[in-house]
């Protein structure tokens, strides 16, 4: 089963999101901000790392950072509700990074998961 790390601050779009992925067939570790992800990057690898940008404490891109110097296999996915954020990300972050902007259905995140992590 492919391993998602989720870190998202938002409490209930979190637990949307799991409950999308995980009935999609992943298995899904949810934290709730950037330092919580830090420690489960040391809980195993993951195929895909779906990451808020914007969250208070250590951000997404540093989340993404960390994440590819530790497994650079890891596909790495943004969403964000900061479209100016979005934009910038792509200088900041690692190469091949997806970023989304909220606000984005749960079938549009399932499916751009299912390509990330096939491809």
């Amino acid at each position: 089963m492919k391993r998602i790390l989720l870190a998202e601050d938002d409490e209930s779009l979190r637990g949307f999101l799991a409950r999308a992925l995980e009935r999609a067939g992943y298995e899904v570790v949810s934290c709730a901000d950037g330092e919580e992800a830090l420690i489960a990057l040391d809980d195993g690898t993951y195929d895909l790392l779906l990451t808020d940008i914007v969250m208070p404490g250590v951000d997404g891109i540093e989340v993404a950072r960390q994440c590819a110097a530790k497994e650079p296999d890891t596909r790495i996915m943004f969403i964000t509700g900061f479209a100016a954020v979005a934009l910038a990300a792509g200088e900041r972050a690692p190469a091949g990074a997806k970023v989304l902007a909220k606000p984005v259905h749960l079938r549009e995140i399932v499916a751009e998961v299912e390509r990330m992590v096939a491809a």
